[in-house]
């Protein structure tokens, strides 16, 4: 709970203080989120999952569908958006700016219940896996926090009511963490598959969601500050994974 809430509120109190920088700066952080994403899932989740004594085909088909689950719900997403505001190529190549701002939070909502989700399962498993999942969850909330505000404000909501909504999308994560405690606490054998789910979770939004926007600054010094700002996402993993083991 102590992360749910924790993560949830911290990420939306940066959020709020990076509103003041200019959008370059918080488009840089994406790529710290990303190696984040990335080095919670290689260097942790999955090796826990693996680790479990379950069969490595096993786990490992269940990331494999999980990537694809998660694309087919996105594409859900984005057809049930087709069909409100119209029919269409273009509708689809501007689904990101034309959400409206309920859509946000209630999209926002059900992505905070599954990290809640992801963080129980986590905790269950271990507790210095569960506090290296929560640390990668805050990082890319950041951005996506930033994200949703501009087009909350975009839609007519006042920075005060963009805050308020925000946080209580947040609570999300709390449902999620405490329906993932109850569901997976009475099976624990279940918990090896649910990281392996919670895996192809966290690969998925850096994959699809994260590095695409990435690619789109093709300049050389921006790709080496990507990289370098990947590798710090992967190394204040690592660095949390080494002080909790000590």
């Amino acid at each position: 709970m102590i992360a749910c809430v924790g993560g949830g509120v911290l990420s939306v109190a940066a959020a709020a203080l990076t509103l003041g920088l200019r959008a370059t700066w918080i488009n840089k952080f994406v790529a710290f989120a990303v190696g984040a994403l990335l080095g919670a899932v290689f260097l942790e989740v999955l090796p826990h999952a693996l680790e479990s004594g379950k069969p490595a085909e096993e786990i490992l088909t269940v990331v494999l569908i999980g990537v694809v689950l998660f694309f087919v719900l996105e594409k859900i997403v984005i057809w049930r958006h087709s069909h409100d505001h119209g029919h269409g190529e273009e509708v689809l190549e501007e689904h990101d700016h034309g959400r409206s701002g309920w859509m946000i939070l209630i999209g926002d909502t059900f992505h905070n219940f599954c990290d809640g989700v992801v963080i129980a399962a986590a905790f269950l498993a271990d507790f210095n896996l569960g506090v290296v999942t929560a640390v990668a969850i805050v990082a890319h909330e950041v951005p996506q926090e930033v994200g949703d505000f501009l087009v909350l404000l975009h839609s007519g909501f006042s920075k005060r009511q963009a805050l308020l909504f925000n946080m209580g999308s947040s609570l999300g994560s709390v449902i999620g963490g405490l329906v993932g405690y109850w569901a997976l606490a009475s099976v624990q054998h279940w918990v090896p598959y649910a990281l392996a789910l919670a895996a192809a979770s966290m690969i998925y939004v850096a994959v699809a969601d994260l590095i695409p926007g990435l690619q789109r600054r093709a300049k050389l010094a921006e790709t080496v500050l990507q990289l370098v700002l990947l590798g710090l996402g992967i190394g204040a993993i690592a660095l949390v994974q080494h002080l909790l083991k000590h």
